[in-house]
C-alpha cells in the first residue's frame, strides 16, 4: 500500500557557505507519495512514463507495479513472484517491455498490458552465474547490456536472445552505461575501475579502462550532449569524465557523507542528481565553471615554513630540531604543508568540494568569496536510497531505499529550465 503525502518536503542543508537567487532558494524536492508493501530492500523502482505508475524490484523476489488510484495512493496491480531476489531493471515505455535481473543471473523478460494490470512472459537469457547487478537496454540497436558479480559483462541480442559476447573484469561488475550514438560501452567494477569497450555489430573490443576511484563504483550515468560520463562511488565522491573531449579530464564532486548509490543527470537542465547511504539528494549544477583538482605534492619538508616532516630524518640531523610534524595537503594548491600552515578548512565549490576541506593559510588568505559560493542544492531525503530515476514527462523523481520503500518526488522547481518529454 502507498500513502500520499502532498506538501511535505525535504529541507534544503547546504554544508557551504555562499549565497544563490531567491528563486534557487525555494526550489526543493516535495514528497507526493511514499509507497510500501515490500518486505525487503527495494533494489530499483523506475515511473512508466507519462502515467501515474511505478515499476519495482526488490530483495522479497518480486516484481511489482504500482498504479495511483482515485484515492491519490499507488496500489500494485501486478505483483509477481520470482525463484530468487529481483536485483535491477530496465523498462521501455514504447514498446512495453520490461527486462528484469535475478540474484541466480539470469534476465527476465516480460511484456507488459496496455492497462497495466497483467504482463506477460516473453524471454529468459541466461546471461550470468551470480547476481545481475545492472543492465542497459536499447531496443533501435536490438542490444541487452548486463553486468554481474561473476565478473562479466554480457551482451545479448533482444531479437534472437542470442548471446553477442562479453567481456571479464578483473572484479565484480557492477554498473553500464552505454553511449548508443558511438557504441562505446562503459562497465565499472568493484574496484573503482571503468573498462571502456567498444561494440561493433559481431564484435568487442577493449579500448581503455579510467581509473580515479578509491572504492567500488555502484552508479554510473551519461551527458549525451556533452558526452560526459558521471560515476558515483562508495568512496562517497562522483568523478564526471570528459569522454567527449578525449583530453582526459576528469572533474570531481564531493559533497555526500556516505556511500554513492544513485544518479541520474537531466541534460536539458544540465543537472546531476544524487543521493545514497547519507540520505541526502544533491543537485549538481553542471553549468558551472569547475576545475579538475590539484595533484598533491609530496614533499619531505612543509612547502609552506620548510619544516621538516616526522619521517625526514637527515633535515632533523642537519637542523639539530625534533619534528613532529604530519604532512597535509592543501585541496586547493596541491602542497605539502604542515599543521601550522594549514589551520583552516574552507569549501571548494569550484573544485567540486561542497564540504569544509583543508587548504593552506596562503590559499585561505587568497580566496575570494565568489569562489566559496555553493555550485550545488541539498535535500534531506529521510531514507538510505538504492536507487534514483528522473522521470522527465511529469518531471518526478522516484527513489527506493534500504526502508523497503518508493518514495515519489515532484522535481518541477528543480527542472524549470528543463522542457517536458
Amino acid at each position: 500500500m502507498a500513502s500520499a503525502e502532498a506538501g511535505a518536503s525535504g529541507a534544503t542543508a547546504s554544508p557551504s557557505s555562499g549565497s544563490g537567487d531567491a528563486k534557487r532558494r525555494r526550489a526543493k524536492p516535495i514528497l507526493l507519495n511514499r509507497l510500501e508493501g515490500c518486505t525487503g530492500t527495494v533494489n530499483a523502482a523506475v515511473a512508466i512514463p507519462h502515467e501515474d505508475a511505478v515499476i519495482s524490484v526488490s530483495e522479497d523476489s518480486t516484481i511489482r507495479v504500482w498504479l495511483k488510484r482515485d484515492s491519490g495512493d499507488y496500489w500494485p496491480s501486478i505483483c509477481h513472484a520470482c525463484p530468487c531476489a529481483t536485483s535491477c531493471l530496465d523498462y521501455d515505455g514504447t514498446s512495453k517491455r520490461l527486462f528484469v535481473g535475478l540474484d541466480s543471473g539470469t534476465v527476465m523478460e516480460f511484456l507488459l498490458a496496455d492497462d497495466l494490470n497483467r504482463m506477460t512472459p516473453k524471454r529468459s537469457y541466461s546471461a550470468h552465474m551470480s547476481r545481475v547487478t545492472d543492465m542497459s537496454v536499447s531496443l533501435d540497436l536490438n542490444w541487452l547490456l548486463t553486468s554481474g558479480r561473476d565478473k562479466y559483462f554480457q551482451w545479448h541480442c533482444t531479437d534472437t536472445g542470442r548471446r553477442l559476447g562479453g567481456f571479464k573484469s578483473d572484479a565484480w561488475c557492477t554498473a553500464v552505461q552505454l553511449d548508443p550514438v558511438t557504441r562505446y560501452v562503459f562497465v565499472a567494477d568493484y574496484a573503482g575501475q571503468i573498462n571502456v569497450l567498444k561494440l561493433e555489430e559481431q564484435s568487442l573490443s577493449h579500448v581503455t579502462s579510467l581509473k580515479g576511484h578509491s572504492g567500488s563504483i555502484r552508479s554510473l550515468t551519461w551527458d549525451p550532449d556533452n558526452r560526459l560520463l558521471f560515476s558515483g562511488s562508495f568512496d562517497e565522491s562522483i568523478v564526471v569524465w570528459d569522454i567527449g573531449s578525449q583530453k582526459g579530464t576528469a572533474l570531481e564532486l564531493h559533497g555526500h557523507a556516505g556511500k554513492v548509490r544513485g544518479l541520474d543527470y537531466v541534460p536539458h537542465a544540465k543537472k546531476l542528481f544524487s543521493s545514497g547511504d547519507d540520505a541526502m539528494l544533491i543537485v549538481w549544477d553542471m553549468m558551472a565553471d569547475r576545475k579538475e583538482t590539484p595533484e598533491w605534492v609530496e614533499s619531505n619538508t612543509c612547502q609552506r615554513c620548510g619544516s621538516a616532516f616526522f619521517w625526514n630524518f637527515k633535515e632533523m640531523w642537519t637542523t639539530k630540531q625534533l619534528a613532529v610534524n604530519r604532512q597535509h595537503h592543501c585541496r586547493r594548491c596541491g602542497k605539502a604543508v604542515c599543521d601550522a600552515c594549514s589551520a583552516n578548512t574552507l569549501p571548494i565549490p569550484p573544485l567540486g568540494f561542497e564540504m569544509l576541506v583543508r587548504v593552506c593559510n596562503d590559499c585561505y588568505r587568497e580566496m575570494e568569496e565568489s569562489e566559496k559560493a555553493s555550485k550545488a542544492q541539498f535535500y534531506e531525503m529521510k531514507h538510505r536510497v538504492s536507487h534514483l530515476q528522473i522521470d522527465l514527462s511529469k518531471r518526478r523523481m522516484i527513489t527506493s531505499g534500504f526502508d523497503n520503500a518508493i518514495k515519489v518526488w515532484d522535481i518541477k522547481s528543480l527542472l524549470a529550465d528543463a522542457p517536458s518529454s
